[in-house]
């Protein structure tokens, strides 16, 4: 089975978890906060499944400017990038923001979604088609598709899943080999204890495995994995984990981590 990694990027209210939830059938945003706000303030993830069996975990991504620091813990490790701007509001500043990121990152490939298309009228979608096009030029995303997509009439969906469809299984494979995975989220369970979650970026990884934490050093041994809400004795490299550790305590590991082998990474 094919696994990729695709990361939303954007500018705030643009749309972005909305139209994963029209891909996906759910709502990235879990927090009470967010629901309040009406705005992504953590990264939050959903699968997206093809009929050829090739999957993808969605990370997506907070557009506020204040929450830079969150959407680049989401960024880290994905394969393609979806690219929302919004078709009534045009290019906004963490729309060039975003890009610039995925571009220092090494991305190679993504769309770029026109989203609330119900909204724009058809000056404003040459507008924004015309905007676009001039920002992605002498990027990764110049030549993308650029797809007119409404989550409230259903337009363009299909043909967005399609071209996902088509980037994902160009997706060069993860490396196997030792594992990796750059921590993004960090929470306790109760009666199972400290929970580690992020992309991993090489694998296997498998239950009972010892791992390391770095920077601190602290060592541990994997308790449980999930993927995607679904238990697992061993992950592949290119998937979202859920990571169950033994030995470690909540205030010792935090976004911003590393997990991977006893002894595989040097400090620098």
């Amino acid at each position: 089975m094919k696994h990729v990694i695709i990361g939303t990027a954007g500018h705030v209210d643009h749309g972005k978890t909305v139209l994963v939830k029209a891909l996906t059938g759910t709502d990235t945003d879990r927090l009470a906060e967010e629901k309040c706000r009406g705005i992504t303030i953590e990264p939050g993830f959903a699968r997206l499944d093809w009929p050829d069996g090739t999957q993808a975990g969605i990370v997506d991504v907070p557009g506020h400017e204040k929450f830079i620091k969150n959407m680049l813990a989401g960024a880290g490790g994905i394969d393609l990038a979806m690219l929302v701007i919004a078709a009534d509001e045009g290019v906004m500043p963490q729309t060039v923001e975003h890009l610039d990121i995925l571009s220092l990152l090494g991305l190679e490939r993504g769309v770029v979604a026109l989203t609330r298309a119900d909204l724009a009228s058809p000056a404003a979608r040459a507008e924004v088609e015309a905007r676009t096009r001039a920002l992605t030029a002498g990027t990764f995303l110049e030549g993308a598709p650029r797809i007119f997509v409404s989550a409230v009439t259903g337009e363009g969906l299909e043909a967005l899943r399609a071209a996902l469809a088509a980037m994902a299984r160009q997706a060069p494979p993860p490396p196997e080999g030792s594992p990796r995975l750059h921590v993004d989220r960090v929470f306790s369970v109760d009666g199972s204890g400290t929970v580690v979650t992020g992309t991993l970026t090489g694998g296997p990884l498998r239950r009972g495995d010892r791992v390391q934490l770095y920077p601190g050093g602290q060592t541990a041994r994997v308790r449980g994995l999930q993927c995607h809400g679904v238990p697992a004795e061993a992950l592949p490299a290119g998937v979202r984990a859920a990571v169950n550790l033994a030995g470690v305590r909540l205030r010792d590991v935090g976004r911003g981590d590393t997990l991977a082998a006893p002894g595989a990474l040097a400090l620098t």
